[in-house]
């Protein structure tokens, strides 16, 4: 899946506090995977005698990523949004989760006046972040102002479980918001399966369930922008008590990018140029209690830059952020 792979937060959950069922025998059980162009760890505290239920219930959310993938991935073909991107301007029946997400998407492109946009997918495509130095170019001028034609998520119309593109070469990206949107849908499912803690990391889209066996949070580190995986510049802590936030989501310029010269790259991009957006920020992580909210305000407030993101964070109830500036100042916002 094209998204976004927010920040190697990697929150790295600072494992060595066990968590778990409230018990001190409690101990962590985890696996990891790659989706969504992404890392993908889960992991269930449970005593030891429970080892294979925890076991059985990571395969299971383990699978449901895999069940999203195919659902949400524009690279996986019959997938709800490959078959959008390419029924050219016909309307496609997807799933309700499909429709829903997309609903939520549309919501937020519209709140940010069009600086978030769902249909950016063709632009997205003429850029590779992957590249080495050696291989690293900016994408043709008479391509990048054909792609950027394509560009208007007004052009989407989503009726119930139906679906169409109005401009037949338009086509829909939903990395701001899918590995949110998956990681609450994991909790739902391991809070129904009667999970007490757990910790959902997809790409550091962080998820948290209960808390540590002290009943402390977990912390998770917010990675330094630019410096090796693993240099924290300082941590948060997640849990599901009363007051608290349960989840974390990191949107950074250092996560996939390149320079030409003394010029930084990133890919993050403005749909009326199809650049790199400027901004006087190099990383944001939004704390809350929806994965979803967060991952979508994470690149919302990274694209406002610094002061207009202080505001917007402020603005917002229950809803807490860590702004990284370009010159590394921490900012931590209430």
């Amino acid at each position: 899946m094209k998204t976004t792979i927010k920040v190697f937060v990697l929150a790295a959950l600072l494992l060595g506090l066990l968590g778990g069922c409230g018990k001190q025998d409690a101990v962590p059980y985890s696996k990891t995977d790659f989706y969504f162009d992404t890392v993908v760890t889960l992991t269930i505290y449970d005593t030891k005698k429970n080892a294979d239920a925890a076991s059985a219930l990571l395969d299971e959310g383990m699978e449901k990523c895999r069940e999203y993938e195919n659902l949400l991935s524009p690279t996986v073909e019959g997938s709800d949004l490959y078959r959008i991107n390419h029924a050219q301007g016909e309307w496609t029946e997807v799933s309700p989760e499909t429709a829903t997400l997309l609903y939520s998407a549309l919501s937020f492109c519209k709140s940010s006046g069009g600086q978030i946009d769902i249909t950016l997918a063709p632009v997205i495509d003429l850029w590779d972040f992957h590249a080495d130095e050696t291989g690293a170019a900016l994408p043709p001028a008479n391509r990048l102002k054909k792609a950027l034609s394509h560009v208007n998520y007004q052009t989407i119309t989503v009726d119930g479980n139906r679906v169409r593109l109005e401009d037949p070469e338009a086509a829909i990206d939903l990395g701001f918001i899918a590995k949110g949107y998956i990681a609450d849908q994991i909790k739902s499912l391991y809070l129904e399966k009667g999970v007490a803690n757990a910790t959902i990391n997809l790409g550091g889209n962080v998820q948290t369930i209960g808390s540590k066996a002290d009943r402390s949070g977990f912390s998770v580190g917010i990675q330094k922008p630019f410096a090796d995986m693993g240099d924290y510049v300082t941590t948060v802590t997640l849990s599901d008590a009363e007051g608290a936030c349960c989840t974390a989501a990191t949107s950074g310029t250092y996560e996939r990018c390149f320079k030409i010269g003394d010029t930084l790259y990133h890919h993050i991009l403005d749909p009326n140029t199809g650049m790199p957006v400027k901004t006087d920020l190099s990383s944001v992580t939004i704390l809350g209690n929806n994965s979803m909210e967060a991952d979508a305000l994470s690149t919302a407030c990274l694209i406002l830059g610094c002061e207009k993101a202080k505001a917007y964070i402020e603005s917002l109830p229950d809803i807490h952020g860590v702004l990284i500036t370009e010159d590394g100042e921490v900012i931590n916002v209430e």
